[in-house]
């Protein structure tokens, strides 16, 4: 018999990835609070769970994929919450919640013989529609092997170590790259702009020479030029992200100048554009500043 998994957040992310599990032939158990983002599943054989304890209850494994690290902990170890499933031995967090969350959940859910498994993931709904996400893992070494098979059904994955947070670092590293490329692509866009340069020609250049990235390559073709802005990820949430990554190095001393006006930026795209909008639409703040919009001539 097949594998029984939970998994509980279906948004963006968590959908597109319950979604190959049940294409590898896992059995899931589902929770979301809201029950439209249950139904594909369930038409394809998913079972519906009443509250992420009655996930619990029912698998040894839970998967989660939950936008907040307060909303992470409450599903974890709030009332109702994982903690109390009578089942459950591992907790898998595909989440964003940032090294001290993780420390602080992985403590109260050992405390009941539940193992957490720090394992936040990059590249975006479209890898997780490809199962090509970049996972990030950080647990004890028995327990990542016994779970590997599950995640490799997901993306590529990597062993950071055994102790908890440590994959919410590496995850932090690796957006506040993202965020701070998609930034500083926009201010280079509509400077080009604004001087009268074709923004299509100037992509094609930036991508053959030194300063290609993942906004130019991927970001700026498919959802600026084109001003779908549908990237699939919010402002709101890579505001959270590099917030995140810059208490992680107050904590640790290190010191962030260029992340600091990074996270000014992405201030202002959530309170100027909506924390809600794609952050592809980070542009737009640039944009209404100099007077231009960064889209092909005519």
């Amino acid at each position: 018999m097949s594998e029984h998994l939970g998994f509980i957040g279906l948004g963006n992310m968590g959908a597109p990835m319950a979604e190959r599990l049940l294409d590898a032939g896992y059995r899931l158990t589902v929770f979301d609070t809201r029950a439209s983002a249950m139904q594909p599943l369930v038409a394809r054989g998913a079972q519906v769970a009443g509250s992420p304890a009655a996930v619990a209850s029912t698998v040894e494994t839970v998967l989660v994929s939950l936008p907040t690290p307060d909303v992470v902990r409450q599903v974890a170890v709030g009332t109702d919450g994982i903690v109390a499933g009578t089942r459950v031995k591992t907790f898998i967090d595909l989440s964003t919640t940032g090294p001290r969350a993780a420390q602080q959940i992985a403590k109260a859910l050992e405390a009941q013989g539940i193992t957490a498994v720090d394992a936040p993931v990059s590249g975006g709904v479209s890898g997780a529609q490809k199962g090509t996400l970049a996972v990030m893992v950080s647990c004890p070494r028995s327990r990542f092997e016994q779970i590997r098979p599950l995640l490799e059904v997901i993306g590529k994955v990597f062993y950071l170590g055994d102790r908890p947070g440590l994959g919410q670092t590496m995850k932090l590293a690796n957006n506040l790259l993202s965020a701070t490329a998609l930034a500083i692509t926009s201010e280079a866009m509509v400077m080009g702009v604004k001087a009268g340069l074709d923004p299509r020609v100037m992509l094609d250049v930036i991508n053959a020479g030194s300063g290609r990235n993942s906004a130019s390559q991927d970001k700026f073709p498919r959802a600026v030029l084109s001003r779908s802005f549908d990237f699939g990820f919010a402002n709101g949430l890579m505001y959270k992200d590099v917030k995140l990554c810059l208490e992680e190095a107050e904590a640790l001393g290190v010191p962030m100048w260029v992340a600091s006006a990074v996270r000014q930026l992405w201030f202002l795209a959530c309170s100027q554009i909506g924390p809600e909008k794609d952050f592809t639409t980070i542009v737009q703040c640039i944009e209404q500043w100099a007077g231009v919009e960064v889209k092909p001539p005519g």
